[in-house]
């Protein structure tokens, strides 16, 4: 086992002091290296060495920066396929059928919806009317609220869009929608 470095630290030095004396009072011969490093350990508030030595090597471990995961790459064929959920408006034309294409679908809705605004039921119908032309804003609140990119109060009369960063895909798609939207405004 490597060594690492594990710095000695007591809260109060005079009660580090008080348990260390009456530790060496009780010792009947001279302590060896590792009851000594006990000693000190109990002193400092650990049960023992080793109880000191886990805790310092938790604290390198906590200090050290967890390493960031890459983001997935996006799929660019998928990203084509959902944008054809779309119209040239932006719409939603339909629900989409694969469970995998509803999320970023619903990404595009909430980048929509204006943020910080709070909406009555009649305002968030009338916004997600807005943005799709299957005529079901209730699936759309719904799925909406269970996704956690929207929240509603407990009786349902304010509803709020849920500030959160969308997945790359979803990001892509929002791109790629309001790209084809703007085209079709030209």
């Amino acid at each position: 086992m490597s060594r690492i470095p594990m710095p000695f630290h007591a809260e109060d030095i005079g009660a580090c002091a008080r348990s260390l004396r009456s530790q060496l009072q009780q010792a009947e011969t001279t302590p060896s290296h590792l009851e000594l490093m006990n000693m000190l350990a109990r002193a400092a508030g650990f049960r023992n060495f080793q109880h000191y030595r886990a805790d310092c090597v938790a604290r390198l471990k906590l200090a050290q920066p967890v390493p960031q995961a890459a983001e997935p790459a996006v799929d660019y064929v998928r990203i084509r396929r959902m944008c054809r959920y779309f119209d040239a408006q932006g719409r939603l034309i339909r629900w989409p059928g694969k469970f995998s294409h509803r999320e970023p679908c619903l990404w595009v809705i909430w980048s929509r919806l204006s943020p910080g605004a709070v909406l009555n039921e009649a305002g968030i119908n009338e916004a997600l009317a807005a943005l799709h032309l299957f005529e079901d804003h209730a699936l759309l609140r719904r799925q909406l609220c269970d996704l956690r990119m929207m929240e509603r109060s407990r009786d349902c009369r304010e509803y709020r869009r849920i500030e959160r960063r969308p997945s790359p895909e979803a990001l892509e798609l929002i791109r790629q929608v309001r790209a084809a939207q703007a085209t079709a405004s030209h």
